[in-house]
């Protein structure tokens, strides 16, 4: 069990939950590459999911926090639909622009 102090420490809490989101963004990313591009890609891996798009949304580490709060609450599915609605749509969009 952790400590009273890590166990209310929101700034903590919300790193923890990042550090989830970051990984189920991350499956997001490569399962979407793979789908619609047919392909392993890790540029567009790598555009995907940094820092630099997601701040384009937000703090970075909300968002990802965002991320690992509803795949813990709510499971995968749950999180790769909330991906798919906030942030896919910004990243074709950059995407687009990027051609």
């Amino acid at each position: 069990m952790k400590p009273d102090h890590q166990r209310n420490d929101p700034i903590r809490k919300e790193q923890e939950l990042a550090w989830v989101g970051d990984a189920v963004l991350d499956l997001f990313a490569r399962s979407w590459i793979l789908r619609e591009r047919g392909r392993l890609c890790g540029k567009t891996l790598i555009r995907m999911t940094s820092n630099q798009f997601l701040a384009c949304k937000g703090n970075p580490t909300a968002i990802e926090s965002t991320i690992g709060d509803i795949y813990q609450r709510e499971g995968l599915k749950a999180a790769f639909s909330w991906i798919e609605k906030e942030l896919l749509p910004l990243f074709l969009k950059q995407e687009r622009n990027r051609h």
